[in-house]
């Protein structure tokens, strides 16, 4: 378990960190989210010790890092795959990880295996492939069979298998019992990924929420296409629908579900061409939680409208 407790964390006038207090229970995959500067790699830096906490504390296992008994065996992290010197061979640097902690060749094998780079051991990591880098710092932190797993950006450089294995593999992490922090920017990921999400903004939490939790939070709409949208607008709002918005022949539909529009459609011989429930993605509960969160916020170039925009009800 990882307790974070009323920590602040200040580089001279900068307050990365601002009074946080949060848990990271084992059994779940943890989803660690926030805009840049939000403060989470500063918050996981203290959790391993390589920045000393302005103010409160981080524990793991109820301790702070400098005080655990085998560091290596408690916790393990991937804060930089990039952190390897490039001379040397994927297997040379996590024999040197491994002979701090009493491990010999079989574990470097073994975790080299897990990891699926078998075959690259000899290989200098100078030569790798971002995402090749990013599965040795993964094997870097299993090197202790750590109870405690601390990844930032894991799937960042990894191509879709590779998205695929690391999912995989953290929630397997995860039903094993182990506690397991996951930082990422994917939100498409980190919804098929965490079962349990910590969202911070300028320091501070924002939500901490089960993942299900936060995607049920929003009504869902129905999308409707059909090349008759004002007289299904009409009918739709006779049973007691609102049009979110529309958009020539499309019409974004709440208050009711897709079966009464495809009875409404059916009952007025209405043409449907498309007919779809949509829920609110983690994307967008992000985005709203994190709204007032945004150092910087970009905007469309001017006359080039990234999408076209959708009328009003009153347009209707």
């Amino acid at each position: 378990m990882i307790e974070i407790q009323q920590l602040t964390k200040r580089y001279g006038p900068t307050l990365a960190v601002d009074d946080l207090t949060l848990t990271v229970r084992p059994g779940h995959v943890t989803g660690f989210l926030g805009p840049n500067g939000a403060g989470k790699s500063t918050t996981m830096r203290v959790v391993l010790g390589l920045d000393h906490p302005t103010s409160g504390q981080a524990l793991v296992k109820g301790r702070a890092y400098r005080d655990l008994p085998a560091p290596l065996r408690t916790v393990g992290a991937l804060l930089d795959a990039g952190e390897v010197h490039p001379r040397r061979t994927a297997a040379g640097h996590l024999r040197s990880l491994a002979a701090t902690i009493g491990e010999g060749p079989a574990r470097v094998r073994a975790v080299l295996d897990m990891v699926g780079l078998g075959d690259a051991g000899r290989r200098r990591v100078g030569t790798f492939s971002l995402g090749m880098r990013q599965r040795l710092g993964v094997a870097a932190a299993l090197i202790g069979d750590p109870e405690v797993v601390v990844l930032d950006e894991p799937v960042n450089g990894l191509d879709p298998e590779g998205v695929i294995w690391i999912r995989t593999f953290v929630r397997g992490l995860a039903a094993e019992g182990r506690t397991v922090l996951v930082s990422s920017h994917l939100m498409s990921e980190m919804s098929q990924t965490a079962d349990h999400l910590l969202v911070v903004g300028r320091g501070r939490l924002v939500a901490d929420v089960a993942t299900d939790t936060l995607l049920r939070g929003a009504e869902p709409a129905v999308r409707v296409v059909t090349p008759s949208a004002g007289t299904m607008g009409e009918l739709l709002r006779a049973a007691g629908a609102r049009i979110a918005a529309a958009d020539g022949e499309e019409l974004l539909v709440q208050g009711v579900g897709a079966d009464t529009v495809g009875r409404l459609a059916l009952d007025h011989r209405l043409e449907v061409r498309q007919l779809v429930t949509q829920r609110r993605s983690l994307e967008e509960a992000y985005l709203e939680l994190t709204h007032d969160s945004v150092d910087y916020r970009s905007q469309p170039v001017a006359g080039t409208p990234i999408h076209p925009p959708l009328e009003q009800e009153a347009a209707l």
